[in-house]
C-alpha cells in the first residue's frame, strides 16, 4: 500500500513524538509498504493560529496526488485527522492536550479566558466529528483512551508500541543517583524532583538529562535551594551515554503530569531499574506496578523524597523491583509487527 503518515511539528523541537513517527515509517516500510510523512508546522498560541491550522487540515484531501492514489492515511496528531480520505485511521499520540486533560490546570488553557473557552468548544466539536468518522481510532494508552471517551465520547483502542531502542538497554551495579532523562518542560515536572531533593536523607544525587524551555528555571531553583551538590544536569544524552546512565542508576524518576505514554518508563524497565512515578502521571501508571516494579506516589516533594529514601534503604528490594520491571516489559509483547498489523488491517 501507499501510506501517508500525517503529523505536525514545532520546528527545532524534537522528542518522543518525532521518534515515534520515524519508527512507524520504518516499520511500515519493512513490511513492504510505500510510506511518506506529511507534516505542517504548528502553533499552540494564539487561538487564531490554532484555528488556522485546523482549517488548513480540514481542507486537505489526501485521496490522490500526481503520484497516484494514497491507499491509507495514518493520522497521529491533532489536527491532522481533520483531513479527507476514505481510508483514514487515527493512532492518536495526543490531542490538543491544553484543551483536554491539561485544561484549567497550570499546564493548559485557563477556563476563565473567553478565547480559550471558545477554542475548546470548537476543538471538541470538530474532534468528535472527525474522529467518529475515521475507519479506526487507536490511542497510545488506556489512559488516553479514557481521556478521549470522557471528554468527547470517542473511545479509541489502546495500541502499545516499543521504545525507539530496545536491545541496547542493560543493567549494571547501581551508583548513588536517581536518573531523570526528559525534555525540560513544565509538564515533565523536573521541579518536583529538585524540590524533593531537599528532603531526601539518602546519600544520593539526582541526575537530570535533557534540555528545553525549563532548563534555566530548573538551574535557578537548584541554586535557590542550595542543592548544587545534590542535583546535576548532564544535557542531552544519546546512544551509549544514555544507556550507561540508565544502567548505573539505582532508580529512575519519571513523574510528568498526564503523560499519554512515556518511553522513559520502558527504558527504565529495560534497564532493570525501579521507577518512581506519580498518581497523576497518566500513561506511566499503566506499567509501573506500585510496590512490584516501582513506586506510584503522590505528586509532592515530600512523598517523592520518602519514596526515594525507601528504595535506597532497601537496595535488595529495589533491585528485585527492577528485575520485575524487566519481566513486566517482556510480558507486554510489544512489537512493531503488531502495530503494523493493526494499522493496516
Amino acid at each position: 500500500m501507499k501510506i501517508a503518515i500525517t503529523t505536525v511539528q514545532v520546528p527545532f523541537i524534537t522528542g518522543g513524538a518525532e521518534m515515534h513517527t520515524n519508527n512507524l515509517k520504518r516499520a511500515l516500510q519493512d513490511a513492504g509498504h510505500q510510506v511518506e510523512i506529511v507534516t505542517m508546522p504548528f502553533w499552540f498560541n494564539p487561538p487564531s493560529l490554532v484555528r488556522d491550522r485546523m482549517d488548513s487540515w480540514e481542507k486537505e484531501d489526501l485521496t490522490a496526488y500526481l503520484s497516484g492514489s494514497i491507499d491509507r492515511v495514518i493520522a497521529l496528531k491533532f489536527p491532522t485527522y481533520y483531513l479527507k480520505h476514505p481510508n483514514k485511521v487515527v493512532w492518536l499520540l495526543h490531542p490538543h492536550s491544553s484543551l483536554y486533560d491539561f485544561y484549567d490546570t497550570p499546564y493548559g488553557a485557563p477556563a476563565n479566558d473567553a478565547a480559550s473557552v471558545a477554542l475548546r468548544n470548537d476543538v471538541l466539536k470538530r474532534d468528535a466529528n472527525y474522529l467518529s468518522g475515521a475507519k479506526n481510532v487507536f490511542t497510545v494508552s488506556k489512559y488516553l483512551s479514557n481521556v478521549m471517551d470522557q471528554t468527547i465520547g470517542v473511545r479509541g483502542q489502546a495500541l502499545y508500541h516499543p521504545p525507539p531502542v530496545v536491545d541496547a538497554f542493560h543493567c549494571e551495579d547501581a551508583f548513588p543517583y536517581i536518573f531523570f532523562p526528559s525534555r525540560l518542560e513544565s509538564q515533565k515536572r523536573q521541579q518536583l524532583l529538585i524540590q524533593a531533593m531537599q528532603y531526601v536523607s539518602a546519600p544520593i544525587t539526582a541526575v537530570i538529562a535533557g534540555n528545553g524551555g525549563q532548563y534555566e528555571p530548573c538551574r535557578d531553583l537548584v541554586r535557590q535551594l542550595h542543592l548544587t551538590d545534590r542535583v546535576k544536569f548532564v544535557g542531552n544524552l544519546e546512544g551509549p551515554s544514555l544507556w550507561t546512565y540508565y544502567s548505573r542508576a539505582f532508580a529512575v524518576y519519571f513523574g510528568p503530569f498526564h503523560e499519554p505514554y512515556g518511553y522513559i518508563t520502558f527504558e527504565a524497565m529495560l534497564s532493570s531499574k525501579p521507577v518512581i512515578t506519580c498518581r497523576d502521571s497518566g500513561g506511566p501508571t499503566e506499567f509501573v506496578l506500585d510496590g512490584e516494579t516501582g513506586v506510584v506516589t503522590d505528586p509532592n516533594p515530600v512523598s517523592i523524597a520518602n519514596s526515594i529514601d525507601t528504595l535506597w534503604g532497601n537496595k535488595k528490594r529495589a533491585s528485585e523491583m527492577g528485575r520485575a520491571g524487566r519481566k513486566r516489559y517482556e510480558s507486554l509483547g510489544l512489537s512493531w509487527d503488531n502495530v503494523v498489523s493493526q494499522l493496516t488491517r
